[in-house]
């Protein structure tokens, strides 16, 4: 069988095999490419009033249990801390995927907002739908999308090569 026959029948079925995962990938890249932008995805940074982080753990903990949409009884309802020194700024973001931003110097509450490109990102890669989905469908729909870039690559590229041979033996003298 002839490599271009192959290449253009595994280019037909990859593509259709790899559709969906590859366009779950596709446009919830997209949306992440806005998240820094658009409030919506991910609250933006607000600023506090110093650099250097002057409140403790238990301050950050008592100050989020006070925000009822985070529904914070203790550190075991906090996903995780992301603290902003430059900023002034530690965000708690919360396993209810609320995002709370409070001033590292003052212990106020800036900005609470609900965090949506963490939900964004699962469904990204994958992770949203369970652990198993995320390796048997699209570990092997992005090795898949890059064998359908070396096959397309090849397709294209044939015409080219084929057409450059015949015009190389045009001026050639034959045996």
């Amino acid at each position: 069988m002839k490599l271009s026959k192959l290449s253009r029948g595994f280019h037909r079925w990859g593509s259709i095999i790899a559709l969906l995962p590859i366009t779950i990938i596709i446009f919830s890249g997209i949306v992440l490419q806005l998240k820094k932008d658009v409030a919506y995805i991910q609250p933006p940074t607000q600023d506090g009033a110093g650099t250097e982080p002057t409140i403790g753990f238990e301050r950050i903990l008592e100050v989020a249990k006070t925000v009822p949409e985070a529904e914070i009884e203790s550190w075991e309802d906090v996903d995780r801390l992301d603290v902003r020194p430059g900023n002034g700024v530690v965000k708690v973001q919360c396993k209810n995927r609320y995002e709370i931003q409070i001033d590292t110097g003052t212990a106020e509450i800036l900005h609470v907002a609900f965090r949506r490109s963490d939900l964004i990102e699962s469904i990204h890669d994958g992770s949203y739908f369970n652990d198993h989905f995320k390796l048997w469908v699209f570990l092997p729909a992005g090795i898949l999308l890059a064998a359908l870039l070396l096959t397309g690559v090849h397709l294209f590229l044939m015409p080219y090569l084929v057409r450059r041979k015949r015009v190389a033996g045009v001026g050639r003298p034959r045996d």
